[in-house]
């Protein structure tokens, strides 16, 4: 099982991915606080943005705009249909090159089913979208390594750097020191990365 099989996986499994997908949003904590960041009205980059529910719907909800992007048309027919007045891509977020920059970008379960070798190169594309003070969050492993695990009794690929992998690539690309959270067991023991770019290392992202 390699990363680029992912697409393929949520692409002949859409369907199924947005019947099985939790609404409970878990996530709205960590939503809050990163959104908290984010300028009135401003525009979310939501890098894998699968169907855009129950997060792109609960950022658009709370009173800001959201493009998204994912590289299943499958999902992205879906957020079309449900919220027609945003704009999504289909599009591989390794090749991911809009040409502007947003108030905030996420990658929440999405970034680490790239392979290892491609998730360093994803830190300069995050830098090139991103307004200074832009918050970006993501979700990783805990450590080096790859893991395998199932959906519909397929194969689903998850890789992540070391932590302090992470943290060097943010500072060398202009965010500032991280909240890092490993395994937080009010977010279904997520592990979850919160910066921001562009304001200096001591940038309050509390």
């Amino acid at each position: 099982m390699c990363s680029d099989a992912i697409i393929g996986l949520y692409e002949r499994h859409a369907q199924d991915f947005d019947r099985k997908r939790n609404r409970k949003l878990q996530e709205k904590a960590w939503l809050d606080r990163f959104l908290g960041h984010v300028r009135p009205a401003g525009v979310v980059l939501d890098i894998g943005c699968g169907m855009a529910e129950p997060i792109a719907r609960y950022i658009l909800e709370s009173g800001f705009r959201v493009e998204g992007v994912d590289s299943s048309p499958a999902l992205i027919e879906m957020c079309r249909a449900r919220f027609p007045d945003s704009k999504w891509i289909v599009s591989d977020m390794r090749e991911l090159n809009l040409g502007r920059r947003f108030d905030g970008i996420l990658a929440w379960d999405s970034f680490f089913h790239l392979h290892m070798d491609d998730q360093s190169p994803m830190f300069e594309r995050f830098a090139a979208h991103a307004l200074p003070g832009a918050p970006l969050m993501f979700t990783s492993g805990t450590a080096r390594g790859e893991a395998i695990g199932l959906f519909l009794g397929a194969p689903l690929y998850h890789a992540s750097l070391d932590p302090a992998d992470y943290e060097r690539l943010l500072r060398e690309n202009g965010f500032s020191v991280p909240t890092y959270i490993v395994k937080d067991p009010q977010c279904g023991e997520h592990t979850v990365w919160l910066a921001r770019y562009g304001i200096g290392e001591r940038a309050n992202i509390d």
